[in-house]
């Protein structure tokens, strides 16, 4: 089975309402999206990403039975059938409480990131 090469992940605050999982998979809502503009005005907006990472296969397996990516000091273990972030490191931490982790939507013809960028 042939997995995606690369995800953006996106960290949010736990209380956005945005109708969207929070743990990946679906539309990452409009609040996520609009973290671009956000981070350019020196503030994050309701909802907006806090960090964002691009990260790529590694080629191992996480301690979860997931693949594991990896880049821009996140590591994280990815259900690539549910789009799902089975497990997370930050910086070698844990993420703090309130916070979750999502996957940004991809365009389907071109791999290229349709959510919010870095």
């Amino acid at each position: 089975m042939s997995h995606p090469q690369s995800y953006e992940i996106l960290i949010v605050p736990a209380f956005t309402d945005d109708k969207a999982p929070a743990a990946g998979g679906g539309d990452t809502g409009a609040s996520v999206r609009g973290a671009a503009a956000a981070r350019g005005s020196g503030a994050p907006g309701p909802g907006a990403a806090i960090r964002s990472a691009v990260v790529t296969a590694t080629g191992e397996t996480g301690e979860t039975g997931y693949p594991r990516y990896a880049g821009d000091g996140m590591v994280a273990d990815i259900d690539p059938r549910t789009r799902a972030v089975e497990g997370l490191l930050v910086d070698g931490s844990e993420l703090d409480y309130g916070l979750v982790a999502r996957l940004a939507e991809q365009d389907a013809d071109t791999g290229v990131d349709a959510g919010a960028g870095t």
